[in-house]
C-alpha cells in the first residue's frame, strides 16, 4: 500500500521533500575614494540585495579579490596611490571578473583605453543609480552565463589556424613559435568570435554582441581598435592582413584556414608548445572579388 507523505503543519510541506538551499548574493567590490559616492553605492547595492565590500583605494583590493570570490567590481578612475586603470591591469592579469569604471572622466580616450585594456563598461559620473544596477545585472548575468559555457565546454579546447593556437578554456594564445601572446578580455573575445565563424562576414553589430556583452553606443568604433589591436599580435604585416580581412562597407572576416582539436586533459596548460604545423592560405578568385583589405 503507498504510503502519504507526511506534511509538516508549522511549514506547509512534505517532509520528504528537499529544502532549497538559497544562492548566496553576488559579491561586488566598490573601489572609490569618494565617501559619498562609495556610500551611496554601498547602501544601494545591498538594499538590492548584493553582498557589497568597498574600498577607498587599490591598496586593499588585491588581498580581498585573493581572500574571497568577487563577481563585480566598480572601479574609480582617479584614486589616491595606484589609479584605476593600473588596478584595472592588475585584475586582468589574473580574473576575467566582470568590472565597470564609474568615474568622472568623460573623455572619449579615457573611455577606449579603459575598455582596451578589458574593462566591460564605463559610466560617467554622475550617473542614475538605476541604470547602473540595470547594467551591472546584465554584466553579471552575462558573466555567470560565460562561466558555465566555459566549463560545458570541458578542458582543453583549442583552435587551431595557420601555426596558431588559441587555448579557449585556458583563455591563451599561443604563436607559431610556441610563446605565449598576452590577449585583454576583449581581444580574445573577439578572436573567438571570428575563430567560431570563419569565412563568414561579420558586421560591426554582431561583434559587438560577442565582446563584453555590453550595450553600446551606435556610433561606437570600438572593434576597430579591437581588431586594430588584434591585427598587432597575429599579422605578420597589419597593414596588409591575412587573418582578420576588411570587407569595405560590411565588417570584417576571418579568412585564415582553421581547424580544431579537442585535447585529452589539460596537461599541456602553461606549457610551452611547440609550433603546430602552418597550413598554406588558399583563396580563389571569387574569394579575392568578395574580398578588399
Amino acid at each position: 500500500m503507498a504510503v502519504r507523505p507526511r506534511r509538516n503543519a508549522r511549514r506547509g510541506r512534505n517532509d520528504n521533500e528537499k529544502v532549497k538551499t538559497p544562492m548566496a548574493p553576488h559579491h561586488i567590490l566598490v573601489v572609490e575614494d569618494d565617501p559619498v559616492a562609495r556610500e551611496m553605492l554601498t547602501a544601494y547595492f545591498s538594499a538590492e540585495g548584493y553582498r557589497v565590500s568597498a574600498l577607498d583605494d587599490g591598496q586593499g583590493m588585491a588581498e580581498l579579490m585573493a581572500r574571497e570570490p568577487v563577481d563585480l567590481v566598480l572601479l574609480d578612475i582617479r584614486l589616491p596611490g595606484v589609479d584605476g586603470l593600473h588596478l584595472l591591469r592588475d585584475i586582468r592579469s589574473v580574473s576575467e571578473v566582470g568590472v565597470i569604471m564609474v568615474t568622472s572622466k568623460t573623455d572619449v580616450i579615457d573611455r577606449i583605453v579603459a575598455l582596451e585594456m578589458g574593462a566591460d563598461d564605463y559610466v560617467v559620473k554622475p550617473f542614475n543609480a538605476r541604470e547602473l544596477l540595470a547594467r551591472s545585472r546584465n554584466l553579471l548575468r552575462r558573466t555567470v552565463a560565460a562561466r558555465a559555457a566555459a566549463a560545458d565546454m570541458g578542458t582543453g579546447s583549442e583552435k587551431h589556424f595557420d601555426g596558431w593556437v588559441l587555448d579557449l578554456s585556458g583563455r591563451l594564445l599561443f604563436a607559431p613559435d610556441g610563446t605565449e601572446v598576452k590577449l585583454t578580455r576583449g581581444e580574445f573575445e573577439l578572436l573567438s568570435a571570428f575563430l567560431n565563424r570563419p569565412g563568414q562576414v561579420m558586421n560591426r553589430d554582431s561583434l559587438l554582441d560577442c565582446v563584453s556583452h555590453r550595450d553600446w553606443a551606435p556610433s561606437d568604433r570600438t572593434i576597430d581598435v579591437l581588431v586594430g589591436r588584434l591585427r598587432r599580435k597575429i599579422e605578420e604585416d597589419p597593414k596588409n592582413p591575412h587573418h582578420i580581412v576588411t570587407v569595405h562597407g560590411v565588417g570584417y572576416v576571418f579568412a585564415a584556414p582553421l581547424r580544431s582539436k579537442e585535447m585529452n586533459g589539460n596537461r599541456f596548460a602553461g606549457v610551452r608548445r611547440p609550433a603546430p604545423t602552418s597550413i598554406p592560405r588558399k583563396r580563389g578568385p571569387a574569394a579575392r572579388k568578395l574580398v578588399q583589405r
